[in-house]
């Protein structure tokens, strides 16, 4: 059976009437993206990826779950998945509410003001496509070095994007973090919050999808929103009200989203390599 009869076979197998109808949704740039509607007037969006990592889609299962059992941010519903997709609540767009982003803050700043066990997860997962190892460390310095920046530097030069002495640099830095980044408890993260996975769900309201859940520093999940772009400064606003960073958590920037930037260079390619060159000397 190819990709499309298995999930209408499980579509049967919940009670949905033939005949099923797909339309593709744009967005995503690794996977592909369905709204799949069955007769009796049912729809569910569903992610495809013919040649996914083993495990990807249920580490997203998992993200998602445990977002959810936060009771703080909103997420789709997961109803199935196999190694090749993802079938989950299809939430249709909609305007934001007036208070969209005030809300966002207050549902991001209460995931983040819960307590985790450790820095890591309850399993290892995914960044895009990239692994990401999630190994329990007590140690927030060893876990951002050795599971974050140094693990996306070595495949970066095991790719040919970033010399020795380039990764060099990136340990040197890494040996410096402790005086760079101030104590913060770990914490549930959605791990790639940028404006991509945020939507507009029923009433308005803020809804997260694609996580890359981690326990890790709230500031890095913030830092993560500023990479392409931003959010309104309302936001901002209303989650330091919430949730007080540290002073002076603006020149940290892009030190946490480095890490994003050399998993952008190792999925897509040289374009990224300056911005990881020039951050990486701005931290020497």
């Amino acid at each position: 059976m190819n990709l499309f009869t298995d999930i209408e076979f499980w579509l049967t197998q919940q009670g949905r009437k033939k005949p099923f109808s797909r339309l593709s949704i744009s967005g995503g740039s690794i996977c592909e993206s369905w709204l799949i509607q069955s007769a009796d007037n049912h729809s569910y969006f569903v992610k495809t990826l013919a040649n996914a990592p083993t495990g990807l889609f249920q580490a997203e299962k998992a993200g998602l779950l445990a977002i959810k059992a936060s009771n703080s941010l909103t997420t789709p519903d997961v109803y199935f998945h196999t190694h090749k997709f993802l079938i989950l609540e299809y939430l249709p767009n909609t305007k934001p509410s007036a208070n969209y982003w005030e809300l966002f803050a207050e549902q991001l700043a209460k995931m983040h003001s819960q307590s985790a066990p450790a820095f890591g997860f309850v399993s290892d997962n995914f960044c895009g496509t990239t692994p990401q190892p999630n190994s329990v460390e007590s140690d927030a310095y060893v876990f951002f070095s050795q599971k974050r920046l140094m693990y996306q530097a070595d495949i970066a030069h095991t790719a040919g994007y970033l010399s020795a002495n380039q990764v060099q640099s990136v340990e040197k830095l890494c040996e410096r973090l402790p005086h760079l980044i101030p104590n913060q408890p770990p914490c549930l993260l959605h791990g790639d919050l940028w404006s991509g996975n945020l939507q507009v769900g029923r009433y308005g309201k803020p809804v997260v999808i694609d996580p890359a859940c981690y326990w890790g520093w709230a500031e890095a999940d913030v830092a993560m929103t500023l990479l392409f772009g931003g959010f309104p400064q309302k936001f901002y606003n209303a989650y330091t009200d919430h949730h007080p960073l540290t002073p002076g958590w603006e020149d940290r920037i892009d030190l946490y989203n480095l890490y994003h930037l050399l998993n952008h260079l190792n999925l897509f390619g040289h374009s990224y390599y300056p911005q990881v060159i020039n951050t990486i000397k701005r931290y020497q």
